[in-house]
């Protein structure tokens, strides 16, 4: 397949100084970010994927990259399967005396950190700073006397309770809750005026101790931010931003950075559905020592997003180039592009590449294991509402038994396979309901030569559907449309796949590019 007019899918960044929203139409979910001198990083959950925990690096707020993750693994057993909804959830990243701080909740297992004096380069594994069930979003703050606390927030799901924050004191070096839990306090109850109160971050300016956290959940609720001459309350309330009359549902929690000018920023995201949790970008600034974030109109101390906006005055601003996080993949590298996650903990024997194509070696797949659990699925994150996305695949060294293809991952997820049996190859549509884990696969037409170019059309950010042929010049369509679903706290993910489904030897899928392209 040829480079050429391979463009990004997403551009906020409008290039007349000013940016768009959402600054990545991208599921990077729960995202905190900080400010080190002039560069920015951003983190967010990834849940049982992995690599785990991306690190997303900017120099003027808008256009982002990823440069690397905090975890190369999960570091349980468990995750070497699929584990949906587990995992990594929303981490916090913090800079203190040199060092770069993550703080992970895993909501069955406890609290992570993990940190570095270089975060472009390798983390130190993950030391558990509390074992326990059901706490979630942790937030560390240094305090002016050295002191060090951490607050949180609870999981219904797995605690019984929600809507209650709780601060404890934490070790100087971040390695530890202190105390058995008794010096700990719950500092804030939510359940009457804030619902649902999550996502704590935690701050310290002009005196007072806030603690920025959306509430009214995910979908429907605001940001409130709690404010207190100490750290363990008692905690005002003030409700800083909403939907108001705007079209950005939520907006949910986020991180307030400042830039090196005294500008306040802060980022949060939205949850659209299927693209997942989205990054949006809002100017913010203080009144009374309460912050106002996005457009405040009518003056009542709470805004509204913003959705165009001039940029950030970072420095960079001027000089930045419009870009994103990579999509299109043409595999010329000796390692796979930052874009890509596998479905669970992964083995380098998966997969190489030797700069001209990516070989995913067919893996033997237990029987009748549904195909969203299968744990070599190579996946990435819709990068935009609508796109294509096209595949060359060659298939020549496919062995019989070997079920290799693209797949679109979610609630509802939808896959166009190639299926050698007897020597012979047969294009299959394979559709299933994650809940259910129910599975229909139809087999499409019997396929003659040893190369194939599949294409998904992804518009109206749900309809799916197919083409494919041997050339990217020669597609028709194949198999039936299907509307996607998003998955279990995660928008739909596009990717690769190569299993071995009988008997015998396992082959390989040699994939020649993952292209993106506007839809025609």
């Amino acid at each position: 397949m040829e480079k050429k007019n391979v463009e990004k899918m997403w551009i906020a960044d409008q290039g007349d100084g000013t940016y768009r929203n959402p600054i990545l139409y991208t599921d990077y979910s729960d995202p905190d970010a900080i400010r080190v001198g002039e560069d920015y990083f951003m983190v967010a959950s990834s849940f049982s994927n992995a690599p785990s925990v991306p690190l997303l690096h900017s120099r003027d707020l808008v256009n982002w990259k990823v440069v690397n993750y905090v975890m190369d693994r999960l570091p349980y057993e468990r995750y070497d399967k699929p584990a949906h909804g587990c995992g990594a959830w929303a981490p916090a990243i913090r800079y203190h005396e040199g060092v770069y701080y993550v703080f992970i909740p895993f909501p069955d297992e406890g609290i992570l950190m993990c940190r570095t004096r270089d975060p472009f380069g390798k983390w130190e594994e993950p030391v558990c700073v509390k074992k326990n069930i059901g706490w979630i979003d942790p937030c560390p703050l240094w305090d002016d006397d050295g002191k060090a606390y951490l607050v949180n927030g609870f999981a219904n799901s797995r605690i019984g309770f929600k809507s209650a924050l709780y601060i404890s004191p934490l070790s100087p070096d971040g390695t530890i809750v202190l105390g058995r839990g008794e010096d700990g306090r719950f500092v804030y109850d939510g359940h009457v005026t804030q619902p649902t109160i999550e996502g704590p971050k935690l701050y310290k300016r002009n005196g007072y101790y806030y603690i920025f956290a959306p509430a009214g959940g995910v979908k429907t609720g605001w940001q409130t931010v709690l404010r207190s001459r100490h750290i363990y309350g008692p905690y005002e309330e003030k409700i800083v931003m909403h939907q108001g009359n705007s079209s950005v549902n939520g907006p949910h929690q986020g991180a307030w950075v400042d830039t090196p000018a005294g500008e306040d920023w802060f980022l949060h995201f939205q949850d659209v559905g299927n693209a997942g949790r989205i990054v949006h970008l809002q100017p913010m600034r203080w009144v009374d020592d309460w912050p106002v974030i996005g457009e405040d109109e009518d003056n009542d101390g709470c805004g509204e997003p913003v959705l165009q906006y001039r940029k950030p005055t970072t420095g960079a601003e001027k000089t930045q180039l419009p870009d994103a996080p990579e999509d299109s993949d043409f595999f010329e590298g000796k390692e796979l592009g930052l874009q890509w996650q596998w479905n669970a903990n992964y083995r380098k024997d998966w997969y190489s590449l030797d700069g001209n194509g990516l070989t995913l070696y067919a893996q033997n797949t237990e029987k009748d294991l549904p195909l969203c659990d299968v744990p070599n699925l190579l996946l990435q994150k819709w990068p935009a509402p609508e796109f294509t996305v096209t595949v060359c695949l060659h298939l020549d060294a496919m062995e019989d038994g070997d079920v290799c293809g693209m797949i679109s991952l979610g609630g509802r997820y939808d896959s166009i396979l190639v299926c050698r049996r007897n020597g012979k190859l047969t294009l299959h549509q394979r559709i299933g309901l994650f809940e259910t884990r129910e599975e229909m696969d139809t087999e499409l037409e019997a396929l003659a030569g040893d190369t194939l170019y599949i294409r998904m059309r992804v518009e109206e950010g749900s309809r799916i559907s197919w083409e494919a042929g041997d050339s990217g010049d020669n597609l028709h369509p194949v198999g039936t449309v299907t509307e996607a679903l998003p998955g279990r706290w995660v928008g739909v993910k596009s990717g690769l796949t190569a299993m071995h489904e009988g008997e015998g030897s396992c082959g390989k899928l040699t994939v020649e590019a993952f292209v993106y392209g506007n839809l025609m």
